[in-house]
């Protein structure tokens, strides 16, 4: 499904479904998790990237080893047959489940066509990932993202550059540094933000963004509680009562792409009380 076709379709927002959606016994990044959220939903699966000893990509997301599998071992230092053979994903209580750990162009191939694919961790392996994009043909279909820093920023100019590309952003004068730059495919930025004195949280700024035909994703996950991404306006907030506060909120601003990991929920309220 090709990316900024979806972003000017008029549908607004878009749902990014943050790494499927896992419920019970169903992990996270698996190809069950996104079968589910895009039968609630989602428009854009985003999804994480790992590389093995032996140089094989990975959907998983690096450095949670011990905390999704229980493996004591990073998977940097085993190979993919070893990852095969030996490791299972974790559910929702710890216990072992039935779901290996999928190849990353096996997903691809398994989403083309279907929905707009998020590649997060971009800036692990940027030849090796852009090549796998490139060998499934989905060029146009993903949305890959890394921080503004001239590295990665470099990374994606070598590798990418046509790649439809979000920088992940804190300051808005990060993301405006990259405006009118003809070396990269920029569509938007991811934005994060603690407190609505942030730009990105004013309509002014929004509305400046679409102005110049760039798209803004926000999230509304709660990865770290203490690593707050939206001000507040979150999928928590939610679901402790408050949709209005969490969700509305960030509809209200006129977002482009809000990203959950309440997808069906999250669908429904906006069609309720807001579209």
């Amino acid at each position: 499904m090709n990316t900024l076709e979806l972003l000017k379709s008029g549908k607004k927002p878009l749902i990014a479904a943050h790494r499927g959606l896992a419920l019970g016994n169903i992990p996270c990044n698996t190809p069950v998790s996104y079968a589910f959220a895009l039968k609630n939903g989602a428009d854009i699966i985003e999804l994480d990237v790992s590389v093995t000893k032996d140089k094989e990509l990975l959907v998983f997301h690096p450095g949670m080893e011990y905390a999704h599998t229980n493996s004591k071992l990073s998977f940097t230092e085993m190979t993919a047959e070893e990852i095969d053979r030996d490791v299972r994903l974790l559910n929702v209580d710890n216990a072992v489940t039935q779901f290996k750990i999928s190849r990353f162009k096996d997903i691809l191939l398994l989403l083309k066509g279907k929905c707009v694919v998020n590649v997060d961790k971009f800036w692990t392996e940027p030849e090796l990932i852009s090549g796998v994009i490139r060998e499934c043909g989905m060029e146009q279909d993903v949305i890959i993202k890394t921080g503004p820093n001239k590295h990665d920023l470099d990374n994606v100019r070598k590798y990418a550059p046509d790649m439809p590309y979000m920088p992940v952003v804190e300051k808005a004068e990060d993301f405006e540094a990259l405006f009118g730059d003809s070396s990269i495919n920029l569509i938007g930025a991811e934005v994060c933000f603690n407190t609505e004195d942030s730009p990105f949280a004013k309509d002014e700024y929004i509305k400046k963004i679409h102005s110049m035909g760039l798209y803004l994703w926000v999230n509304s996950i709660v990865y770290n509680y203490k690593a707050n991404l939206n001000a507040g306006h979150s999928d928590d907030t939610a679901a402790a009562g408050d949709p209005e506060k969490g969700w509305g909120w960030l509809y209200d601003k006129g977002y482009d792409i809000i990203q959950t990991d309440y997808t069906g929920f999250i669908q429904d309220y906006f069609d309720k009380y807001k579209r």
